[in-house]
C-alpha cells in the first residue's frame, strides 16, 4: 500500500488484515465499540467515502459481506449490524482515510436499540 504522509491506514500491516481484495481490506477496530468492531478500508488513500470509484465501492460492500458472515459464524450472539462512515470532521471523522464501520451488535447491548444510528445526535435516536 501507498502510504500518505504517515497515514494510519495507509501502513496497517498485511498481519492485520482479516479479509482483503485488490481494492480494500479488513481489520478489526484498534478502538471497538464492540466485539469484532472491524473497519472496511480502501486500499487507495481517499480521505471521504463519496470519493471512492465505483469499483471501490463495490469492493468495500463485498467486504462487508464477507466479514458479516465471518462474525455471524464466530459469535452466534450476534443478531444485528450497525454499518456507518463519518464523513468529514463535524461528523467525528477522525482518521481521514475512508473506513466503513461494522458493528456487530448483541441483545442487550444497550438498553434500548430503536433508532440506532440516530443518536449521533443526542435526542434524535428516539422516536
Amino acid at each position: 500500500m501507498k502510504c500518505e504522509n504517515g497515514c494510519l491506514f495507509c501502513s496497517v500491516g498485511e498481519e492485520r488484515l482479516i479479509a482483503g481484495n485488490d481494492l480494500a481490506f479488513a481489520v478489526r477496530d484498534g478502538f471497538p465499540v464492540a466485539e469484532l468492531h472491524s473497519l472496511v478500508i480502501p486500499r487507495r488513500h481517499v480521505s471521504d467515502y463519496f470519493d471512492l470509484s465505483k469499483e471501490e465501492l463495490l469492493a468495500c460492500n463485498e467486504l462487508l459481506r464477507i466479514v458479516k458472515e465471518e462474525i455471524l459464524a464466530k459469535d452466534p450472539s450476534v443478531k444485528g449490524f450497525n454499518v456507518g462512515v463519518n464523513s468529514g470532521l463535524v461528523a467525528g471523522q477522525s482518521v481521514f482515510h475512508c473506513h466503513i464501520h461494522l458493528i456487530p451488535r448483541r441483545e442487550g447491548d444497550v438498553p434500548n436499540p430503536r433508532g440506532g444510528i440516530r443518536h449521533v445526535i443526542p435526542g434524535k435516536g428516539a422516536y
